[in-house]
C-alpha cells in the first residue's frame, strides 16, 4: 500500500504539473489541497491518513499540538530553507523529518518593482477608468529618476532591488541595523545614517528584512510618522514589520502617498479584512515567490526530498534558527 502524501495550499492546482512526480509514483500517492486550511482542528483531520506533507512556505504552522495529532507523520517538506512556524523539537520527538527546498530571490525582487511602478505611475486606477469608461487620465505619475530610494536590508533580495533602483537613475539609500559602509558600497548604494534619516528623505521605502524579534513592529505609528506625504512605502517582506494599524491610519488619513503590500498579518486574508478596502492600496494576496520557475524548484526538490527519504538518505535537513 502506497504512502500518502497531502500538498498543502495549492491554490493555482500547478503542483503536479511543474514538476514530474512520476519518480515517486509507485511508492506515494499525492493529494492536492487547493483550498487553505485555516485551523488545527481542520489541519490535524485533514491529515490524519498522511504519511508525508509538502507545505508552501510560511503558510501553515506546524506546531506541537498538531505534529502530536498526526500520527503517522514521518516526512514534512517545506518550501525554501527557513521556516519559523514549524516547532522542530516536536518534529523530532514524534520521528517527524523535516525538509526544505531551494527558492530564488528573483520573483519577490521583481515584484517589489511591480508595486513599485504599479504606485508611481497609478496604474491599477488608470486601467479601471479605461476599461469602464471613466477619465482619460486621472493621476500625474511619480517620477523615479532622480527620487530617492531608501531601502531597510541589504541582501540578497534588497542589493538586487538597489541595482535596479540604480539602472533608473534613482539615489538609493540603505540602512540595517547591522549594515556597513563596506557592504553599501560593494553594492553601489549609499549608508543611510539611521532608520529616521532614511525614512524622512526617502520618496519610495522597500522594506527587505527577515523577520525576527529585532524588527517585528519595526516601522511603527512613531516611523510611518517620518515619511514624507509624498512618499510611498513597499513592503514585499513580512507584514509584522510594519504596524498594520498604523500603516492603514496613514493610508485613511492621507499621511503618505500610498503602499504597496504583498505580505498579510493573517493569511489568506479574510474577506473582511480592512486592508482590501484601504485608500491608496496597491495590494497582492503573497505573490512575491509566485513564479513558474520558482513553483518548478519547490516541487521539484520536494520529489526528489521524498524519493531520497525513501531511501533512507534524507537531504536538505532543515532545524531552527
Amino acid at each position: 500500500m502506497p504512502l500518502r502524501c497531502a500538498v498543502l495550499d495549492d491554490f493555482q492546482k500547478v503542483a503536479t504539473e511543474v514538476a514530474d512526480w512520476s519518480v515517486v509514483a509507485d511508492d506515494v500517492e499525492v493529494v492536492s489541497f487547493d483550498s487553505h486550511l485555516a485551523d488545527e482542528d481542520a489541519l490535524a483531520a485533514a491529515l490524519a491518513d498522511f504519511d508525508i506533507v509538502v507545505t508552501l512556505r510560511e503558510r501553515v504552522p506546524f506546531p506541537g499540538s498538531l505534529i502530536a495529532r498526526l500520527p503517522r507523520l514521518k516526512l514534512l517538506v517545506a518550501s525554501g530553507m527557513r521556516n519559523s512556524v514549524i516547532d522542530y523539537a516536536a518534529a523530532e520527538s514524534h520521528g517527524v523529518t523535516v525538509c526544505g527546498t531551494a527558492s530564488s530571490s528573483t520573483p519577490p525582487v521583481e515584484l517589489t518593482w511591480a508595486l513599485l511602478l504599479g504606485l508611481a505611475r497609478g496604474i491599477v486606477e488608470e486601467s479601471g477608468a479605461l476599461r469602464s469608461g471613466g477619465p482619460w487620465q486621472s493621476t500625474v505619475g511619480a517620477d523615479l529618476h532622480g527620487r530617492r530610494l531608501g531601502l531597510l536590508g541589504l541582501g540578497k533580495i534588497g542589493s538586487r532591488v538597489a541595482r535596479v533602483g540604480l539602472a533608473f537613475g534613482m539615489e538609493v539609500h540603505a540602512w540595517s541595523r547591522n549594515l556597513t559602509r563596506e557592504r553599501a558600497d560593494e553594492v553601489g548604494v549609499e549608508l543611510a545614517p539611521s532608520k529616521e534619516d532614511l525614512l524622512a528623505n526617502s520618496d519610495f521605502v522597500s522594506v527587505h528584512l527577515a523577520l525576527s524579534d529585532r524588527t517585528r513592529g519595526l516601522l511603527g505609528p512613531a516611523e510611518l510618522a517620518l515619511l514624507k506625504p509624498t512618499a510611498y512605502l513597499v513592503n514585499t517582506s513580512r507584514a509584522a514589520i510594519v504596524d498594520q494599524d498604523a500603516l492603514l491610519a496613514a493610508l485613511h488619513e492621507g499621511r503618505i502617498a500610498g503602499a504597496g503590500v504583498d505580505v498579510f498579518d493573517i493569511e489568506p486574508l479574510p474577506a473582511d479584512h480592512p486592508m482590501r478596502t484601504a485608500p491608496r492600496l496597491l495590494a497582492t494576496p503573497h505573490l512575491g515567490y509566485v513564479s513558474r520557475t520558482n513553483y518548478a524548484t519547490y516541487y521539484g526538490q520536494a520529489v526528489e526530498n521524498i524519493r531520497v527519504f525513501l531511501a533512507g538518505t534524507p537531504i536538505r535537513l532543515l532545524a531552527p534558527r
